[in-house]
């Protein structure tokens, strides 16, 4: 029977190495098959590799899931078994229980794990570097059950006893892996600012105390890193520092993507050498030359990748790891982590107006999401790849209506809404975004009513104080575009409130857009001089801190009618040029028409008439392109359906373990960039195209 099992076994890892899982799995199954026949340890080995494989390399968990139960139960009778078996089943188990949503038996089992490695620490079971690694790896995985549960302290907790075992360590990079976790909660959940900037700075100190030359060997480490420091200065509006960070991140993706095409070659080499190695007819020559080239094949991808064992060469297509064995985590899959920094290019150059970069990157990133199985995908993977399309979507939309490409901005918010109602449960969270896009849309094609229902329909569907004060502002917004007086009380009813407490807001991206319309509603009320220097103010935050450059135009746009209001007829005319060459950048139709009125009434108050008629007729050829734009968008058939005055309407679902492991992010693998970076809720900023007292035609337009 002995010869029976190591050939077995030798045939399962024979076939891992040619990538044919399905025959590895097949060898193994067969060996269970045996029966009593089997040794309870060749068992209980034998259940725990498999369930790997099936963890590593398939969608069947349940099936990881009963192997690795049995396992654990064969080894609680099992005195003579390792230590470290023990140890490996409960880690795999609570991975299982993780990738299916059990989080509560996760966290049973994780909490059993570091009871017997306290004991077995006591008893000298282990070596002390082996207890630290173990301690490490099950402290790593409770903080993402408990981040999930809601309980952050005590997840800070854990990854603050992971932390101190990697110093006991001294790894370097064991202690980044879990301060930047707990970068990551604290960026879930913002309590205390100075500690939030604490691990930051830590952050930083400890990559850069990694030797650069090993640098290289911690790629996954790297993105990680990088993309949490890029999270955290986009919350607290650090564009500039947000802007370095992405282009080092963008350069090392593209870098890794053509290291992993030459390590794909390398190890697809090294399948056929190794192939070629099983042949029973081969002479001794070729053997001996095969054995050559498999070793050079072999030192070229260690010296590649910093990897020695072959096993693990498999898995570098497919993972950036995060720390080393017995942990061997990944944040998000490489695919993912590609999407995310796409993602963030958008982002960094949506509001400069870089739109031809945006649209190839928007591409790409939705390239990349269309190309997973979804439907047979884990429940986390799934959940975290529908939220990057929904974000990249998003992001459509606001481009769309900023160039006035209705009738795209239509399609791609159908397909949010589309992706909604298919998959109401983990894109529950999304609600409030369509409702607010939906806002975005009717407000930009004038449907200023159906825009203000939606904008207040989106505060109802989120506990983010952020996002309910920005559809505030934007529901303020459409309210003033309508011009009526009962409309004009309604914006000053959702003003009020939100700009008492601006400056409670992380950053400056809430309190740039309260100033703006707060600035709309002195106007109206004939304050201009307040209303000018308010508007002064926010228009120096948006162009030092945000960078937006439409917010920059539209804040331009409304001082030059104020100037112009005032008889400042210099300072209007320098002023109004400066926000029409922004407009122009922007594609943005509707600004243009609003500042080349403005412009007319300029030059008619001026007296240059020339000016006047040529600008008029520039005008009425920028109208004439809007309208065209315009009955477009209205008549295709998914106008309607987007501006009516109904939500979404979905069958509730009620899979609680779908809910439980999406509702919350891990720490280590589940996607969660915090709302202050803009995802899933758009940036802000808003205009009112036309304002009635100032004898303008009437027309709103307002995007992200």
């Amino acid at each position: 029977m002995e010869a029976v099992v190591e050939g077995l076994w030798s045939l399962a890892e024979e076939a891992e190495l040619r990538r044919d899982y399905g025959a590895a799995a097949k060898c193994l199954e067969s060996l269970l098959q045996c029966g009593a026949s089997l040794l309870p340890l060749v068992e209980i080995r034998t259940r725990l590799r498999l369930a790997h494989l099936l963890l590593s390399r398939s969608h069947n968990l349940n099936h990881a899931k009963a192997h690795l139960e049995r396992a654990l139960l064969l080894l609680s009778s099992a005195r003579s078994a390792a230590l470290h078996l023990k140890l490996s089943a409960h880690s795999l188990l609570a991975r299982c229980y993780h990738l299916i949503g059990a989080i509560p038996s996760q966290k049973h089992i994780l909490l059993r794990a570091l009871d017997l490695l306290s004991s077995s620490a006591a008893g000298g079971s282990l070596p002390p570097a082996a207890t630290l690694l173990w301690s490490a790896n099950f402290y790593s995985h409770l903080a993402s059950t408990l981040v999930i549960d809601g309980d952050h302290p005590g997840a800070l907790s854990a990854l603050s006893s992971g932390f101190t075992a990697a110093a006991e360590l001294r790894s370097s990079e064991l202690q980044l892996f879990f301060a930047a976790s707990a970068l990551h909660v604290h960026l879930l959940h913002w309590e205390d600012p100075p500690s939030v900037e604490a691990t930051v700075r830590q952050c930083l100190e400890l990559w850069e105390s990694i030797p650069f030359d090993q640098r290289q060997h911690y790629i996954g480490l790297f993105f990680y890193n990088e993309l949490l420091q890029t999270f955290y200065l986009l919350r607290i509006c650090d564009y500039k520092g947000a802007a370095q960070h992405v282009e080092k991140l963008d350069a090392a993706m593209k870098s890794e993507q053509q290291k992993v095409q030459h390590v794909k070659e390398l190890i697809a080499e090294l399948n056929s050498v190794n192939r070629n190695l099983f042949q029973s007819n081969l002479q001794r020559r070729e053997r001996l030359s095969l054995y050559e080239k498999q070793g050079q094949l072999q030192e070229q991808l260690r010296m590649a990748t910093g990897v020695d064992s072959t096993n693990k060469l498999l898995d570098l297509d497919d993972k950036l790891l995060l720390a080393p064995p017995p942990m061997d985590g990944e944040w998000l899959p490489r695919g993912a982590v590609s999407a995310l920094v796409d993602l963030m290019v958008v982002m960094l150059g949506r509001p400069k107006g870089v739109f031809k970069e945006c649209g190839r990157r928007i591409q790409s990133g939705l390239q990349l999401i269309y190309e997973v199985d979804l439907q047979h995908s884990a429940i986390w993977m799934a959940g975290l790849y529908l939220m990057l399309l929904m974000q990249f979507l998003e992001n459509k939309v606001a481009v769309e209506l900023t160039r006035s490409e209705f009738v795209e901005a239509q399609e791609a918010l159908v397909q949010m809404k589309d992706w909604f109602v298919r998959f109401p449960t983990i894109l529950q969270g999304c609600e409030s975004t369509i409702e607010m896009l939906r806002g975005q849309y009717a407000h930009s094609v004038g449907c200023f009513h159906e825009a203000a229902f939606h904008f207040i329909e989106a505060t109802k569907l989120t506990e983010s104080k952020s996002v309910q004060s920005m559809c505030h502002v934007y529901a303020a917004v459409s309210y003033i575009c309508i011009g009526d007086a009962e409309s004009s009380s309604k914006a000053l009813d959702l003003v009020g409130p939100v700009f008492r407490i601006m400056d409670s807001f992380v950053g400056v991206r809430e309190k740039t857009c309260i100033i703006f319309v707060y600035g709309l509603l002195l106007m109206r009320q004939h304050n201009l001089q307040e209303a000018r220097i308010r508007l002064a103010s926010g228009l120096k935050i948006a162009h030092q801190q945000l960078g937006n450059i439409q917010l920059v135009s539209q804040y331009l746009t409304i001082l030059g009618t104020l100037a112009l209001q005032l008889h400042d007829t210099g300072q209007a005319r320098e002023i109004l040029k400066s926000s029409l060459t922004l407009a122009k950048t922007l594609y943005d139709v509707p600004t243009q028409i609003w500042v080349l009125s403005v412009l007319t009434a300029l030059y008619r108050e001026i007296g240059e008439r020339g000016n006047e008629m040529e600008n008029s007729e520039y005008e009425r050829k920028k109208e004439d392109d809007l309208q065209k734009r315009l009955s477009e968008a209205h008549s295709r058939i998914h106008h309607l359906e987007l501006i009516e005055k109904v939500m979404v309407k979905v069958q509730p679902l009620h899979e609680v373990a779908i809910r439980k492991a999406v509702a919350g992010p891990s720490a280590n693998i589940d996607l969660d960039i915090p709302e202050s970076v803009g995802l899933p809720y758009p940036q802000p900023a808003a205009s009112a195209s036309r304002l009635g007292e100032f004898d303008l035609v009437r027309r709103g337009k307002m995007k992200m």
